[in-house]
């Protein structure tokens, strides 16, 4: 039981971290993106390869994994924000699609189908991280620094300009911002720190495949966004929190039948978001009135 207990509370400390950094995005920038699995899965199969070939380094591996998730959002970014709104969420469905069959069928890198296996533990100052208490305490450390430092860039101007741009882009452009800039810059940010929770997560379970970085995965992490409060700061903790503890719930519920479980989840994720979207549109943590803080 106790190792059951660590376990889920690894994942939700990885599942927040994803929560963030998609709310860094959705919440403070006004972009809707489905695809933000993909950044997870090029931080987890970065630090895989990096671990196996150079060195299972913490302060190696997760900046390698960081990088390579930043640059290739920039590329990705840079046209698919021409677009707006209900476009540009079509176009990340896109890059979601295009992400996982370049999981699936770069066999040499990614391992295909079959995934990656023999992942070693992370190692931190030379000592393997492989106690899962030792873990638990990294991830919850991993996830206090990038709250610290999502809370850090909101206060900044850099905060205040995509803040700005949320409630008014033509507005931003009138008083001179440069919008197209500002936003790119957000989503290499957003990914760079969503590739944190994907080495993390590699590190943790020894083995990856295309499974774990799915578009049910983006989907679910939008739900946390959208359930704990948009544009709120602690409000994706929140979410993950009961996203994740749902499952183990409806589990250990024995009056309904085993097999129906993953149904009755889905039934109550969508009740759920019906009812917040009625009653708190703005999320558990968000106000009923949107705040700019």
């Amino acid at each position: 039981m106790f190792a059951y207990i660590l376990n889920l509370a690894t994942l939700i400390c990885i599942n927040a971290v994803l929560a963030i950094t998609l709310n860094f995005i959705m919440g403070y920038a006004g972009i809707f993106s489905i695809a933000h699995a993909i950044f997870f899965g090029i931080g987890a199969y970065t630090a895989a390869y990096f671990s196996m070939h150079v060195s299972a380094s913490l302060f190696l591996a997760v900046p390698a994994a960081m990088l390579v998730a930043g640059l290739l959002s920039l590329v990705l970014a840079l046209p698919a924000l021409r677009v707006r709104g209900e476009y540009f969420v079509a176009a990340s469905l896109g890059l979601q699609v295009l992400g996982v069959t370049v999981f699936s069928e770069w066999k040499s890198v990614t391992g295909g189908l079959g995934g990656v296996i023999g992942i070693p533990p992370a190692e931190l100052f030379g000592h393997a991280v492989s106690d899962p208490v030792e873990f638990l305490l990294l991830t919850l450390g991993c996830l206090m620094l990038v709250l610290l430092i999502t809370s850090t860039l909101l206060r900044s101007s850099f905060g205040r300009n995509l803040k700005a741009i949320r409630d008014s882009e033509s507005a931003s452009h009138a008083f001179g911002k440069n919008v197209a800039a500002i936003k790119t810059l957000s989503v290499v940010i957003s990914s760079a720190l969503a590739a944190v929770a994907g080495a993390l997560y590699a590190f943790y379970l020894g083995f990856i495949n295309v499974e774990s970085f799915m578009l049910d995965t983006s989907v679910l992490l939008m739900a946390m966004v959208i359930i704990g409060g948009i544009g709120t700061l602690l409000g994706p903790v929140v979410g993950a929190v009961l996203l994740m503890l749902l499952p183990s719930l409806f589990s250990y519920m024995s009056f309904l039948p085993q097999t129906e479980i993953g149904a009755i989840q889905q039934i109550a994720y969508g009740v759920a978001m019906v009812l917040l979207m009625i009653f708190r549109p703005n999320g558990i943590v968000g106000s009923r009135k949107r705040s700019n803080a």
